[in-house]
């Protein structure tokens, strides 16, 4: 390491780990699950009583209809993505929440954050592009977060060009 570059090239100046974002814990899925199952059976019981038998399973398949929905939702906040930028590459990992790894690698002096925006909306993708190569991340960030984070790697990528 020379004396006037205190840091090394192998060493990240941005390092950032983008997971989706679930407000609802397995706690608060059995407490919604319950009452779901709670009111299910209060509507379905009167139409049974009354010879409308067929109803009370078909509400049961509702229900369980939604709990599989939700433990889907719940499952696919295992998958991330992670970005690790030097002065000599830019590593993008991204990891399925089945656990399949795609890694990609990118130069810091060629490599570009492109923005798409909506004049109403905010940016809705952003893209890293090197030559015919595009790659979409922080898609599991919101429109607000996606322009933070934008401006912070942004200004990390010309960090890491100088």
């Amino acid at each position: 390491m020379a004396e006037g570059n205190p840091i090394s090239p192998d060493t990240p100046i941005f390092d950032a780990t983008i997971t989706p974002q679930r407000s609802l814990s397995a706690r608060g899925l059995f407490w919604l699950m319950m009452f779901m199952g709670g009111v299910g059976l209060a509507v379905s019981i009167p139409f049974y009583l009354m010879g409308a038998w067929p109803v009370l399973g078909f509400m049961g398949l509702d229900i369980l209809m939604i709990y599989l929905a939700f433990r889907y939702h719940n499952a696919t906040a295992c998958g991330y993505e992670r970005l690790v930028l030097t002065r000599v590459e830019l590593l993008f990992q991204q990891v399925s929440w089945r656990g399949a790894k795609r890694h990609h690698r990118f130069n810091p002096a060629w490599v570009r954050l492109v923005c798409k925006e909506h004049a109403e909306f905010g940016i809705e993708k952003l893209e890293l592009v090197e030559g015919r190569r595009r790659i979409e991340l922080a898609a599991a960030l919101g429109r607000e977060e996606r322009g933070d984070f934008a401006g912070a790697f942004q200004q990390a990528l010309s960090d890491a060009r100088r």
